[in-house]
């Protein structure tokens, strides 16, 4: 893709937080410890954005504020905020946190991707794409798609970049 191709060319990058410390009492199997925030938001944090190499946290897509997890209730709510307010890009970007999720946690919960309100000119159709479970059934369908997922959810492609 060319740099006049690209819906935000030169985009704001922001420093990320640190990886959180795994306690001992996380890795003890025998222990049943809640999902909460962080460890979701360490899921989505590290997506690669589908234009830049960069992941969506240090371009501020996601942010820790915007992930809501309710154990109890078996929930997860994301509220993401795409760069620009036109951002083409937006639909595949929910795409991929909710297939991150939803590949990630336990399939108990149910988990909302949405835009943050405000943040985009279409937030109403692309939050109603995201939200329609058939829509997304048959968008991981769709064999180009579903590669351009993988290839944000691809942990190597960070690495090596």
């Amino acid at each position: 893709m060319s740099q006049n191709d690209l819906d935000n060319a030169n985009p704001t990058i922001y420093e990320v937080g640190s990886e959180r410390p795994v306690l001992p009492e996380e890795e003890d199997e025998s222990v049943t410890d809640k999902i909460d925030t962080r460890e979701v938001f360490d899921l989505i944090r590290v997506i690669n954005d589908p234009e830049h190499p960069l992941t969506l946290e240090e371009l501020n897509v996601v942010e820790q504020s915007k992930v809501i997890v309710d154990d109890d209730a078996n929930k997860v709510t994301i509220e993401f905020t795409p760069t620009i307010p036109h951002c083409s890009m937006a639909t595949l970007i929910g795409l991929s946190i909710r297939v991150k999720l939803l590949r990630s946690l336990p399939p108990r919960f149910k988990v909302d991707v949405s835009i943050t309100p405000g943040a985009h000119a279409s937030e109403e159709a692309v939050n109603k794409q995201l939200a329609d479970k058939e829509r997304v059934a048959a968008a991981l369908e769709n064999s180009h798609l579903i590669e351009v997922v993988n290839q944000c959810l691809d942990d190597q492609k960070r690495k090596l970049g």
